[in-house]
């Protein structure tokens, strides 16, 4: 009779797997090796599941029916635009802020200095918070637009709804105007893309376009 405490250890782990659904399988360390444990706990090579199951190569998330897995230059219309004025109103008031107590340095603390300064800057913030908000209305319709008639979505797309923002922003200055807004249109969506494809380009994945 073998009273080896290897034979009875193992003699006991197999009834203890036939009583409760079978015996756990083994994995080589090899096959262990390329199981993802960021999130979970080290799995053990006692459980009865392959590991190799637990493996994720698709994405998790559940998108309804007919949508886009990134969000349409329609849908980041609101936020662009939104944005757009809500940065111009801060820069327009700091600006004007600055204007204020420039033009008012030689009067004392009054309130007819406080007034002119509240003044400028309700004023400049309200003109910085139109312009950019008209810009960022035009490059979103010419964005939609410029979508839709090509049915894809890129940088061209970007590069194109920029550059002709440009020119119809600086049309009231004549050709020369146009062509000076739409060069500068073409070089800041076209140094955005560039950065938007950075990571990209190194490798990784894109950021969103606006």
């Amino acid at each position: 009779m073998d009273n080896t405490p290897g034979a009875g250890g193992s003699g006991s782990r197999a009834g203890f797997g036939s009583l409760f659904g079978g015996g756990s399988p083994e994995y080589s360390h090899t096959e262990l090796a390329g199981v993802p444990l960021t999130g979970m706990s080290p799995l053990s090579p006692y459980l009865n599941v392959d590991p190799r199951y637990l493996v994720q190569d698709s994405e998790e998330f559940i998108l309804p029916t007919g949508a886009n897995k990134m969000r349409g230059r329609f849908e980041l219309a609101f936020f662009t635009i939104g944005g757009c004025c809500m940065t111009g109103a801060a820069f327009g008031a700091v600006n004007g802020l600055r204007l204020g107590l420039t033009e008012t340095r030689d009067m004392a603390w009054s309130k007819p200095r406080n007034v002119q300064i509240l003044n400028l800057v309700t004023r400049q913030g309200a003109a910085w918070a139109n312009t950019l908000g008209s810009l960022a209305l035009l490059y979103s319709a010419f964005g939609v637009i410029i979508e839709k008639m090509r049915g894809a979505e890129d940088d061209l797309n970007t590069v194109a709804a920029g550059t002709l923002t440009g020119v119809l922003y600086k049309s009231t200055g004549g050709l020369r105007g146009m062509a000076r807004g739409g060069l500068m249109g073409l070089a800041l969506t076209g140094l955005y893309s560039l950065y938007n494809n950075w990571e990209h380009m190194r490798g990784s994945s894109p950021r969103q376009s606006l």
